[in-house]
């Protein structure tokens, strides 16, 4: 009986902080509102994911795989010179990429921040050989080439002594096991602050929350964790964010749906929805949306990561992401010299140059009134509405329940006409002959 009611109160407090969760108290400004908007036109970024991990060449998440102590890990930043690094080349590669912004690591879970920092001397300009603020650099060559720039900025943090009670990461690295973690959270929003303070950023990538989110299926975990402190009061450090400039964008990578506050909703290695990770499957919000992607199966630099996703995968994720109503965030793990793989070089060349004939059909589109299936997904501008048909063995393509009106049908490519027949909803679609080298077949329907 006392188990019984130890639960039940468990539950009760549980739901009694859910509130938290809602987004009923955030009303985004106008220019946030806008931001928004230009947020879904933008369709497709890159995704940067470097620190003095690169080095080790085991990807980011190297100092908890290896169980990396803290003082040694520590070691890493003193001979961190990537003298190969240069700003300007890398927002080129952006841009002949096709994309419109760029995400980058400000800090990732090691702790070690990647900008000029004030508020620990744990960063790029005060603790490496290099001595340079490369965050900056993007910042002044983003605004020279009109990119938009984001700040990633992970909340979980293994170098940090106040980082505690210990998430599910980082436990072997260490650290003592005490620590404040009001005093973490107060470190975090200044760090953040100062980013949104001194930086001309569009928005921030929050990762990091799912360490020490409660395990639902043990309601004695959940609300423990909870009666412990770690709270992330995100509420408060949204509203900070907002406060400095309401026009910044706010999204978090906790594979929920999203929480007061934020202002985009992302999905890690998945379209919106799916799970083929393990980890996603998190139901689709009203925000923006968003997915990323590795080139090859790494974030950070992987040495021995050589299994790199081929052109035509890269351009189908593009187009089925925006078939999907979402913006497409790919990733680069620059080495530990700053360059970017030549490898990642060539596909982003290539991607670029398919979007250059095809970008009408993607940038500044929704997803389309066809929904999206395995085989096409559309995109939709006013009343022009783009099927993408990514399934080379489809010959014709029936689509039930579609209501609108058809005034013509063309193939994207050479606006050649194309055969269709619409009758009591049911549009049937007859494809041309296949471009075996094509990507994609891209059928414009203009509706009445």
């Amino acid at each position: 009986m006392k188990n019984t009611l130890k639960l039940f109160v468990c539950v009760i407090l549980l739901f009694c902080v859910q509130p938290m969760f809602s987004q009923d108290h955030y009303v985004p400004s106008k220019e946030n509102l806008e931001a928004r908007k230009a947020f879904q036109d933008d369709k497709f970024g890159m995704f940067i994911h470097w620190g003095v991990y690169s080095i080790l060449g085991d990807a980011e998440w190297v100092m908890h795989n290896q169980n990396i102590p803290v003082k040694r890990y520590e070691l890493l930043p003193t001979f961190f010179n990537p003298q190969d690094f240069s700003a300007k080349t890398i927002v080129q590669l952006a841009k002949d990429a096709g994309m419109k912004y760029i995400t980058i690591t400000t800090k990732h879970h090691d702790g070690f921040a990647m900008y000029d920092s004030k508020i620990s001397d744990y960063n790029i300009v005060k603790a490496t050989p290099y001595g340079k603020d490369i965050f900056r650099a993007l910042e002044q060559e983003c605004k020279k080439q009109g990119m938009k720039l984001y700040a990633y900025y992970s909340q979980l943090d293994w170098h940090h002594p106040d980082y505690y009670p210990r998430g599910w990461t980082g436990r072997n690295v260490n650290r003592p096991e005490s620590g404040n973690w009001d005093n973490y959270l107060k470190y975090q929003n200044a760090q953040i602050k100062e980013l949104a303070e001194n930086y001309d950023i569009a928005g921030f990538w929050f990762d990091g929350w799912w360490d020490q989110a409660p395990d639902k299926k043990d309601w004695h975990k959940a609300v423990k964790y909870r009666i412990e402190g770690t709270e992330w009061n995100l509420e408060e450090t949204y509203k900070m964010i907002h406060d400095v400039n309401s026009a910044l964008l706010i999204g978090n990578n906790h594979h929920e749906l999203p929480f007061a506050g934020e202002d985009f909703q992302m999905f890690e290695k998945d379209l919106p929805g799916k799970n083929t990770t393990g980890f996603g499957g998190a139901e689709i919000g009203k925000l923006p949306l968003e997915t990323c992607e590795t080139i090859n199966h790494s974030w950070g630099f992987n040495l021995q990561d050589d299994k790199h996703k081929s052109v035509k995968d890269l351009i189908k994720y593009v187009v089925k992401a925006a078939g999907n109503n979402a913006n497409f965030l790919l990733n680069v793990g620059p080495m530990p010299n700053g360059k970017i793989q030549e490898e990642h070089i060539k596909r982003l060349h290539a991607v670029g140059a398919w979007l250059k004939e095809n970008g009408e059909t993607i940038y500044g589109t929704r997803a389309g009134i066809i929904a999206a299936t395995e085989d096409y997904v559309s995109t939709q501008k006013g009343n022009t509405l783009y099927l993408h048909v990514l399934n080379k063995d489809t010959k014709t393509i029936k689509i039930d329940n579609f209501k609108a009106r058809i005034k013509n049908a063309v193939l994207f490519k050479d606006k050649s006409k194309i055969k269709y027949k619409l009758k009591k909803g049911q549009l049937t679609i007859h494809l041309p002959e296949n471009d075996m080298e094509a990507v994609d077949i891209i059928i414009e329907i203009t509706l009445k």
